[in-house]
């Protein structure tokens, strides 16, 4: 049976408040979310498959910044999800901070 294709999202995510790995989260990174929703369905991170971080210049092409921490994870009910957390605030959407990058449906 083929794989079902990765779908390109980005688009916001909410996180469920209280559930971000605190783990992590004292060590200055991020925490995972282990619930948010997306598009008004409410998803749980069952498995964390993959975890790294991007970096840019910053906007005078000086300095290598930290830009983005990025997780890939497959949820309880099977979907495989891309997510992200841009270290910069963005201008268009001030309050958006955590993404879904790309997301495989279920077989």
């Amino acid at each position: 049976m083929p794989t079902p294709p990765e779908q390109f999202i980005s688009e916001p995510i909410t996180p469920v408040p209280g559930t971000f790995d605190s783990r992590t989260m004292g060590t200055g990174e991020p925490g995972l979310p282990q619930r948010f929703s997306w598009r008004e369905e409410e998803y749980v991170v069952n498995e964390v498959l993959s975890v790294w971080k991007t970096s840019g210049l910053d906007s005078t092409g000086g300095e290598v910044y930290l830009r983005r921490h990025w997780w890939e994870l497959r949820t309880v009910c099977g979907h495989i999800m891309k997510l992200y957390f841009e270290r910069q605030k963005n201008r268009k959407n001030a309050k958006a901070r955590w993404f879904l990058y790309t997301v495989v449906e279920p077989d």
